[in-house]
């Protein structure tokens, strides 16, 4: 019985030295691929800017929005036991006495603004990810010492395996390798 063929899930061109990677990435974001990924023995900041990828993410955001949700559970919840649940008059205050309410308020503000910086970190990386397509490929495990890799994914509306194979030779990799998904 014959085996399935396994589904592609891109090529993957490999390079020697960061400058190299870095302008495959320039070359390949200008050609109109937009679902490529870079991988490196170490980080190199013009390689995110090349791949096209957003310097800003989305994450100061969700620390705000959890910051808020944390001030106004810690609030909401300190009104609701003093004001309206079990309300006791201490002292001749008034029961929304908002200034003893502020180091819980602050305390809750930034519990949920860090829960949600790990939380979001691990959303929007897509962790844990125990598995991942280039691992596929022997050489990968090269990408920790000194080789860099660049991949173009098969999901990516410009790929066409033949013409993505050619376009990655002309960057004058070592070598291009297909990855099985």
């Amino acid at each position: 019985m014959p085996r399935a063929e396994t589904p592609l899930y891109g090529l993957m061109a490999e390079f020697a030295d960061a400058t190299s990677i870095v302008a495959a990435a320039r070359r390949a974001h200008a050609e109109g691929y937009r679902r490529i990924d870079g991988y490196s023995p170490f980080p190199i900041e013009e390689l995110g800017e090349a791949l096209g990828t957003r310097t800003r993410g989305r994450l100061p955001k969700i620390v705000f929005a959890g910051g808020l949700l944390g001030c106004a559970a810690g609030f909401g919840l300190q009104y609701w036991c003093s004001a309206v649940d079990y309300p006791l008059n201490i002292g001749g205050k008034p029961l929304n006495s908002w200034p003893s309410f502020i180091p819980i308020t602050f305390e809750l503000t930034i519990l949920f603004a860090s829960l949600a910086a790990v939380l979001g970190m691990l959303g929007l990386n897509g962790l844990p990810r125990p598995y991942h397509p280039v691992f596929n490929v022997p050489e990968f495990r090269l990408a920790s010492r000194d080789r860099f890799f660049l991949c173009i994914e098969a999901s990516d509306p410009k790929f066409d395996a033949s013409a993505t194979r050619l376009f990655l030779e002309s960057l004058t990799p070592g070598q291009v390798y297909e990855v099985a998904s």
